[in-house]
Protein backbone atom coordinates (compact mmCIF):
# COMPACT_ATOMS: atom_id res chain seq x y z
CA UNK A 1 0.00 0.00 0.00
CA UNK A 2 1.22 3.34 -0.89
CA UNK A 3 1.75 5.75 1.60
CA UNK A 4 2.52 9.81 1.80
CA UNK A 5 5.38 10.95 4.20
CA UNK A 6 4.59 14.41 6.44
CA UNK A 7 6.24 15.98 9.13
CA UNK A 8 4.42 16.36 12.46
CA UNK A 9 4.09 20.28 11.42
CA UNK A 10 2.47 19.55 8.49
CA UNK A 11 -0.14 16.80 9.96
CA UNK A 12 -0.89 19.18 12.91
CA UNK A 13 -0.96 22.15 10.26
CA UNK A 14 -2.95 19.92 8.05
CA UNK A 15 -5.41 18.60 11.09
CA UNK A 16 -5.61 22.25 12.31
CA UNK A 17 -6.88 23.40 8.55
CA UNK A 18 -9.30 20.78 7.87
CA UNK A 19 -11.23 21.42 11.33
CA UNK A 20 -11.06 25.09 10.91
CA UNK A 21 -12.99 24.36 7.67
CA UNK A 22 -15.46 22.39 9.65
CA UNK A 23 -17.16 24.90 11.92
CA UNK A 24 -14.32 24.43 14.93
CA UNK A 25 -12.46 27.61 16.48
CA UNK A 26 -8.83 28.64 16.15
CA UNK A 27 -8.16 27.67 19.64
CA UNK A 28 -9.97 24.33 19.59
CA UNK A 29 -8.62 22.88 16.30
CA UNK A 30 -5.02 23.53 17.52
CA UNK A 31 -5.94 21.82 20.85
CA UNK A 32 -7.82 18.80 18.79
CA UNK A 33 -4.86 18.29 15.98
CA UNK A 34 -2.06 18.81 18.88
CA UNK A 35 -4.07 15.37 20.11
CA UNK A 36 -4.34 13.89 16.92
CA UNK A 37 -0.46 14.45 15.76
CA UNK A 38 0.71 13.25 19.33
CA UNK A 39 -1.40 10.19 18.83
CA UNK A 40 -0.01 9.37 15.09
CA UNK A 41 3.67 9.99 16.59
CA UNK A 42 3.12 7.19 19.13
CA UNK A 43 2.29 4.95 16.59
CA UNK A 44 -1.21 5.23 17.96
CA UNK A 45 -3.32 5.30 14.29
CA UNK A 46 -6.49 4.42 15.50
CA UNK A 47 -6.41 7.82 17.74
CA UNK A 48 -4.97 10.01 14.94
CA UNK A 49 -5.45 11.15 11.26
CA UNK A 50 -7.71 8.30 10.92
CA UNK A 51 -10.38 10.20 13.06
CA UNK A 52 -10.23 13.49 10.88
CA UNK A 53 -13.06 12.78 8.39
CA UNK A 54 -15.20 11.57 11.23
CA UNK A 55 -14.70 14.57 13.64
CA UNK A 56 -14.96 17.18 10.40
CA UNK A 57 -18.27 15.47 9.77
CA UNK A 58 -19.34 16.09 12.91
CA UNK A 59 -17.86 19.35 14.09
CA UNK A 60 -19.59 20.47 10.37
CA UNK A 61 -23.05 18.74 11.50
CA UNK A 62 -22.81 20.62 15.06
CA UNK A 63 -22.83 17.60 16.87
CA UNK A 64 -19.90 17.99 18.08
CA UNK A 65 -19.58 21.71 19.42
CA UNK A 66 -16.26 23.08 17.70
CA UNK A 67 -16.74 26.27 19.51
CA UNK A 68 -17.39 24.79 23.11
CA UNK A 69 -15.52 26.36 26.11
CA UNK A 70 -15.46 23.90 28.75
CA UNK A 71 -16.01 25.03 32.29
CA UNK A 72 -14.25 23.77 35.83
CA UNK A 73 -15.92 23.94 38.57
CA UNK A 74 -14.58 22.96 42.21
CA UNK A 75 -17.18 20.96 43.77
CA UNK A 76 -15.51 19.99 46.94
CA UNK A 77 -11.45 20.14 48.71
CA UNK A 78 -9.67 17.86 46.39
CA UNK A 79 -12.69 17.25 43.45
CA UNK A 80 -12.85 20.03 40.39
CA UNK A 81 -15.53 18.96 37.61
CA UNK A 82 -15.34 19.77 33.67
CA UNK A 83 -18.00 20.30 31.90
CA UNK A 84 -16.84 19.89 28.05
CA UNK A 85 -20.22 21.25 26.67
CA UNK A 86 -21.21 18.71 24.24
CA UNK A 87 -17.18 19.83 22.17
CA UNK A 88 -14.67 17.94 21.84
CA UNK A 89 -12.52 16.17 24.73
CA UNK A 90 -9.04 17.23 24.47
CA UNK A 91 -9.68 21.17 25.40
CA UNK A 92 -11.48 19.58 28.37
CA UNK A 93 -9.10 17.33 29.67
CA UNK A 94 -6.15 20.03 29.06
CA UNK A 95 -8.04 22.07 31.15
CA UNK A 96 -8.63 19.58 34.04
CA UNK A 97 -5.05 18.49 34.06
CA UNK A 98 -3.83 22.04 34.46
CA UNK A 99 -6.63 22.55 37.05
CA UNK A 100 -6.03 19.02 38.83
CA UNK A 101 -2.29 19.66 38.79
CA UNK A 102 -2.39 22.58 40.92
CA UNK A 103 -5.07 21.59 43.54
CA UNK A 104 -3.16 18.36 44.20
CA UNK A 105 -0.11 20.66 45.55
CA UNK A 106 -2.19 21.19 48.45
CA UNK A 107 -4.10 17.98 48.97
CA UNK A 108 -2.17 15.48 47.86
CA UNK A 109 -4.83 13.96 45.99
CA UNK A 110 -7.49 15.08 43.84
CA UNK A 111 -9.52 14.05 41.38
CA UNK A 112 -11.44 16.16 38.40
CA UNK A 113 -14.57 14.48 36.39
CA UNK A 114 -15.27 15.92 32.69
CA UNK A 115 -19.08 15.55 31.48
CA UNK A 116 -20.60 15.72 28.16
CA UNK A 117 -17.52 14.97 26.03
CA UNK A 118 -16.45 13.31 23.03
CA UNK A 119 -13.51 10.99 22.32
CA UNK A 120 -10.68 11.44 24.42
CA UNK A 121 -7.75 10.03 22.23
CA UNK A 122 -4.65 8.00 23.29
CA UNK A 123 -5.92 7.47 27.36
CA UNK A 124 -1.74 7.84 28.11
CA UNK A 125 -1.71 11.09 27.14
CA UNK A 126 -4.36 12.53 29.88
CA UNK A 127 -1.54 10.65 32.69
CA UNK A 128 1.41 11.01 31.17
CA UNK A 129 1.77 15.38 31.56
CA UNK A 130 0.87 14.70 35.78
CA UNK A 131 3.38 12.04 36.05
CA UNK A 132 6.14 14.50 33.93
CA UNK A 133 5.48 17.02 37.11
CA UNK A 134 5.90 14.42 39.66
CA UNK A 135 2.81 13.12 40.07
CA UNK A 136 0.80 9.59 39.79
CA UNK A 137 -1.91 9.86 37.34
CA UNK A 138 -4.88 7.75 36.51
CA UNK A 139 -7.75 7.93 33.61
CA UNK A 140 -10.56 6.62 32.74
CA UNK A 141 -13.39 7.01 30.32
CA UNK A 142 -15.99 5.59 28.44
CA UNK A 143 -17.62 6.07 24.49
CA UNK A 144 -20.38 4.75 22.75
CA UNK A 145 -21.42 1.04 23.00
CA UNK A 146 -18.75 -1.42 21.93
CA UNK A 147 -18.93 -4.18 24.58
CA UNK A 148 -21.93 -6.58 25.96
CA UNK A 149 -22.67 -7.28 29.38
CA UNK A 150 -20.77 -10.49 29.84
CA UNK A 151 -22.95 -13.77 28.95
CA UNK A 152 -25.44 -10.71 26.90
CA UNK A 153 -25.01 -10.02 22.89
CA UNK A 154 -25.94 -6.57 22.94
CA UNK A 155 -23.45 -4.06 23.28
CA UNK A 156 -24.21 -2.00 26.37
CA UNK A 157 -20.71 -0.39 27.88
CA UNK A 158 -17.79 1.85 25.23
CA UNK A 159 -14.19 0.19 25.12
CA UNK A 160 -13.68 2.08 27.99
CA UNK A 161 -9.80 2.80 28.12
CA UNK A 162 -7.82 3.57 31.19
CA UNK A 163 -4.41 4.55 32.28
CA UNK A 164 -1.75 4.92 34.71
CA UNK A 165 1.49 6.86 35.05
CA UNK A 166 4.31 7.70 37.62
CA UNK A 167 7.20 9.07 37.23
CA UNK A 168 10.70 8.15 37.80
CA UNK A 169 13.73 9.95 38.97
CA UNK A 170 15.40 11.45 35.95
CA UNK A 171 13.79 9.00 33.19
CA UNK A 172 10.93 9.40 31.12
CA UNK A 173 7.66 8.75 33.30
CA UNK A 174 6.34 4.99 33.38
CA UNK A 175 2.65 4.89 31.18
CA UNK A 176 0.43 1.82 31.11
CA UNK A 177 -2.45 2.34 28.57
CA UNK A 178 -5.18 -0.18 27.34
CA UNK A 179 -8.47 -0.15 26.38
CA UNK A 180 -10.79 -2.46 27.77
CA UNK A 181 -11.53 -4.65 24.70
CA UNK A 182 -9.10 -7.20 23.07
CA UNK A 183 -8.27 -4.48 20.77
CA UNK A 184 -9.11 -0.45 20.47
CA UNK A 185 -11.79 -0.09 18.85
CA UNK A 186 -10.06 2.46 16.52
CA UNK A 187 -7.66 -0.47 15.42
CA UNK A 188 -10.73 -1.87 14.03
CA UNK A 189 -12.13 1.34 12.30
CA UNK A 190 -8.29 1.80 10.77
CA UNK A 191 -8.83 -1.83 9.21
CA UNK A 192 -12.42 -1.00 7.78
CA UNK A 193 -10.59 2.21 6.18
CA UNK A 194 -8.40 0.46 4.16
CA UNK A 195 -10.48 -2.48 4.00
CA UNK A 196 -8.01 -5.26 5.52
CA UNK A 197 -9.81 -7.96 7.96
CA UNK A 198 -9.30 -8.27 11.32
CA UNK A 199 -8.45 -11.18 13.30
CA UNK A 200 -10.57 -13.44 14.64
CA UNK A 201 -11.32 -13.27 18.29
CA UNK A 202 -10.68 -9.56 18.15
CA UNK A 203 -15.00 -8.75 17.85
CA UNK A 204 -18.45 -10.23 16.76
CA UNK A 205 -21.17 -9.01 14.18
CA UNK A 206 -24.40 -7.93 15.07
CA UNK A 207 -25.89 -11.22 15.94
CA UNK A 208 -22.84 -12.64 18.12
CA UNK A 209 -21.27 -14.64 15.76
CA UNK A 210 -17.35 -13.88 15.15
CA UNK A 211 -16.27 -11.87 12.61
CA UNK A 212 -13.21 -11.01 10.35
CA UNK A 213 -15.34 -7.83 8.50
CA UNK A 214 -14.14 -4.79 10.39
CA UNK A 215 -17.42 -2.80 9.47
CA UNK A 216 -19.51 -6.07 10.76
CA UNK A 217 -17.35 -5.54 13.81
CA UNK A 218 -18.03 -2.29 14.15
CA UNK A 219 -21.92 -2.86 13.87
CA UNK A 220 -21.84 -5.55 16.20
CA UNK A 221 -19.40 -5.72 19.49
CA UNK A 222 -16.03 -6.05 21.11
CA UNK A 223 -14.95 -8.62 23.32
CA UNK A 224 -13.44 -7.85 26.16
CA UNK A 225 -9.70 -8.33 27.15
CA UNK A 226 -9.95 -11.37 30.31
CA UNK A 227 -13.58 -12.39 28.93
CA UNK A 228 -15.62 -12.01 32.18
CA UNK A 229 -13.51 -10.70 34.65
CA UNK A 230 -12.64 -7.95 31.74
CA UNK A 231 -16.43 -7.49 31.46
CA UNK A 232 -16.03 -6.92 35.44
CA UNK A 233 -13.87 -4.03 34.92
CA UNK A 234 -15.38 -2.48 32.12
CA UNK A 235 -18.69 -1.77 34.37
CA UNK A 236 -16.39 -0.33 37.18
CA UNK A 237 -14.95 2.10 34.27
CA UNK A 238 -18.46 3.15 32.77
CA UNK A 239 -19.39 4.09 36.72
CA UNK A 240 -16.25 5.60 37.27
CA UNK A 241 -16.20 8.07 33.69
CA UNK A 242 -20.06 7.98 33.16
CA UNK A 243 -22.13 8.06 36.06
CA UNK A 244 -19.44 9.66 38.59
CA UNK A 245 -19.66 13.00 36.02
CA UNK A 246 -23.46 12.40 35.19
CA UNK A 247 -22.55 11.65 31.30
CA UNK A 248 -23.86 9.57 28.80
CA UNK A 249 -23.67 5.51 28.85
CA UNK A 250 -22.43 3.94 26.34
CA UNK A 251 -25.48 2.68 25.26
CA UNK A 252 -26.81 6.07 25.48
CA UNK A 253 -24.37 7.42 23.48
CA UNK A 254 -24.30 8.25 19.58
CA UNK A 255 -20.96 7.29 17.84
CA UNK A 256 -17.82 9.06 17.49
CA UNK A 257 -17.74 7.61 13.75
CA UNK A 258 -20.54 9.52 12.56
CA UNK A 259 -21.77 13.27 11.61
CA UNK A 260 -24.92 11.92 12.46
CA UNK A 261 -26.96 12.43 15.88
CA UNK A 262 -27.19 13.92 19.00
CA UNK A 263 -23.70 14.53 20.52
CA UNK A 264 -22.32 11.81 22.42
CA UNK A 265 -21.79 13.81 26.04
CA UNK A 266 -19.59 10.68 27.53
CA UNK A 267 -16.88 11.40 30.32
CA UNK A 268 -14.11 10.74 31.87
CA UNK A 269 -12.23 10.80 35.08
CA UNK A 270 -8.31 11.83 35.79
CA UNK A 271 -7.11 11.33 39.67
CA UNK A 272 -3.83 12.85 40.59
CA UNK A 273 -1.64 11.99 43.34
CA UNK A 274 1.39 13.62 44.84
CA UNK A 275 3.49 10.17 46.16
CA UNK A 276 5.47 12.39 48.47
CA UNK A 277 3.35 12.78 51.18
CA UNK A 278 2.04 8.84 50.77
CA UNK A 279 5.86 7.66 50.65
CA UNK A 280 7.47 9.80 53.03
CA UNK A 281 9.53 11.09 49.90
CA UNK A 282 10.65 7.51 49.50
CA UNK A 283 8.70 6.59 46.22
CA UNK A 284 11.30 7.45 44.01
CA UNK A 285 13.86 5.38 45.58
CA UNK A 286 10.85 2.50 45.92
CA UNK A 287 10.12 2.68 41.90
CA UNK A 288 13.78 2.35 40.73
CA UNK A 289 14.01 -0.90 42.83
CA UNK A 290 10.79 -2.26 41.15
CA UNK A 291 11.66 -0.98 37.79
CA UNK A 292 15.30 -3.11 38.16
CA UNK A 293 13.80 -5.97 39.80
CA UNK A 294 11.45 -6.22 36.25
CA UNK A 295 14.37 -5.13 34.40
CA UNK A 296 16.97 -7.80 35.31
CA UNK A 297 14.48 -10.39 33.93
CA UNK A 298 15.89 -11.43 30.44
CA UNK A 299 13.29 -10.75 27.93
CA UNK A 300 10.82 -7.83 29.75
CA UNK A 301 10.52 -4.25 29.02
CA UNK A 302 8.77 -1.34 30.46
CA UNK A 303 5.17 -0.77 28.98
CA UNK A 304 5.19 2.72 27.41
CA UNK A 305 8.75 2.26 25.74
CA UNK A 306 7.73 1.64 22.51
CA UNK A 307 5.82 4.42 22.39
CA UNK A 308 8.15 6.66 23.34
CA UNK A 309 10.80 5.33 20.72
CA UNK A 310 8.47 5.84 17.65
CA UNK A 311 8.01 9.36 19.13
CA UNK A 312 11.12 10.36 19.04
CA UNK A 313 11.41 8.76 15.42
CA UNK A 314 8.47 10.63 13.80
CA UNK A 315 10.13 13.55 15.24
CA UNK A 316 12.64 13.12 13.18
CA UNK A 317 11.39 11.25 10.46
CA UNK A 318 7.92 11.90 10.32
CA UNK A 319 5.07 9.49 10.16
CA UNK A 320 3.15 7.96 6.91
CA UNK A 321 -0.25 7.98 6.51
CA UNK A 322 -2.02 5.36 3.95
CA UNK A 323 -2.29 7.61 0.53
CA UNK A 324 -6.27 6.99 0.31
CA UNK A 325 -6.57 8.66 3.70
CA UNK A 326 -4.08 11.13 2.73
CA UNK A 327 -6.46 11.95 -0.52
CA UNK A 328 -9.14 12.62 1.93
CA UNK A 329 -7.92 14.83 3.97
CA UNK A 330 -6.80 16.83 1.52
CA UNK A 331 -10.16 16.99 0.09
CA UNK A 332 -11.44 18.15 3.33
CA UNK A 333 -8.92 21.17 3.38
CA UNK A 334 -10.36 24.76 3.24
Amino acid sequence: MSTVNLSLQAMNALAKEILIAHNTNEVNAEQVASALTAAEADGQKGHGASRIPSYAAQAKSGKVNGHAAPNLTKVAAAALRVDARSGFAYPAINLAIEAVSELVSETGIAAVSIANSHHSGVAGHQVEPLAQKGLIGLSFANGPQGIAPWGGNKGLFGTNPIAFAAPRHKKKPLVVDMSMSKVARGKVNVAAQKGEPIPEGWAVDKDGNPTTDPQAALDGTMLPMGDAKGAQLVLMVEILAAALSGSQFGYEASSFFSGEGASPNVGQLIIAIDPGPFSRKTFAQRMEHLMRAILDQPGTRLPGVRRFDLRDAAAENGIDLPQELFNDLQSLRG
